[in-house]
């Protein structure tokens, strides 16, 4: 648990790190935490000013420091535990960006850091070991049809306008993610003829690569709150379900109940702090 929540930590100081960098190199920001923006509309000019910047260079160390307590934890303790500290890392976007970037955050924003807070609490304190299953066989060719299907919801949402696209890009996104975070925990062994031979390899590097693509397409062109919420929800619920139900995630005994609250409380606290899954670049009043 230290480990997610050390991840949501990187990633959402990363988020701001390369937000401030972006506005120095004189653009709007990219996203953060988890999947960077090279800068609005791709503009190679403005990566190669931002890559120029530590604190650029900083957030990309973070995430990929993340990434790697992500796979710790995802080894370690239920994905449902390690979904929500995830999406808890859009609190620590809302607290740095309060300071660095004097971003004023509403009595209500401040109020959903707490939850968030309290949620992982109560989550940290009655969830158990990881499960000790590895899933049925047709587990694994499942994760490679979720991540085509990502990919064809990436299509899907692309052909929409305004919030609707944004929501499905979103929501593809963070399906994306949650294959990431199932397929870590289905992968046995990383030696080259070992994981060439094994579906669960490549459903990770589709879904990862679709849900980068997704996320920043929605980001660029459509509602950061929206679509941040989006993939908040495809992030957390799916990959949930499956680590209960085929992988065997337990909670404490007898603090089934407290964890659902748990997981409950910090996810929506998450989704209420959704306009922070862009680092804002400028002052906004709450």
């Amino acid at each position: 648990m230290v480990c997610a929540l050390g991840a949501a930590v990187c990633f959402g100081t990363a988020t701001v790190l390369q937000a401030v960098a972006a506005r120095a190199a004189g653009a709007p920001a990219g996203a953060g935490g988890g999947g960077a923006d090279a800068g609005a509309g791709g503009d190679a000019a403005l990566l190669l000013r931002a890559l120029r910047q530590w604190r650029y260079l900083a957030g990309l160390a973070l995430d990929g420091l993340g990434f790697l307590l992500q796979v710790v934890a995802l080894r370690s303790v239920p994905i449902y535990a390690v979904g929500a500290a995830l999406a808890a890392s859009l609190a620590v976007t809302a607290v740095v960006a309060a300071r660095l970037l004097r971003v004023r955050l509403s009595g209500r924003e401040w109020a959903a850091v707490g939850v968030v807070c309290a949620g992982l609490a109560l989550l940290g304190l009655a969830s158990g070991a990881e499960g000790d299953r590895h899933g049925p066989p047709w587990l694994r060719y499942a994760m490679v049809a979720a991540a085509v299907g990502v990919l064809l919801l990436g299509g899907l949402g692309g052909r929409l306008s305004g919030r609707g696209r944004a929501l499905l890009l979103g929501l593809g996104a963070g399906c994306g993610f949650g294959v990431v975070e199932v397929t870590v925990r289905l992968i046995d062994s990383l030696r080259p003829a070992a994981a060439l031979a094994d579906p669960a390899v490549y459903a990770l590097a589709v879904g990862g690569a679709a849900a980068f693509v997704l996320l920043t397409s929605a980001l660029q062109r459509g509602s950061v709150t929206t679509a941040t919420a989006g993939m908040v929800i495809g992030e957390t619920l799916g990959p949930a379900a499956v680590g209960v139900v085929w992988l065997g995630d337990r909670t404490r005994p007898g603090m089934a109940w407290p964890a659902v609250l748990g997981f409950a409380v910090a996810v929506a606290g998450a989704l209420a702090l959704a306009r922070f899954g862009e680092a804002p670049v400028e002052e906004r009043s709450a």
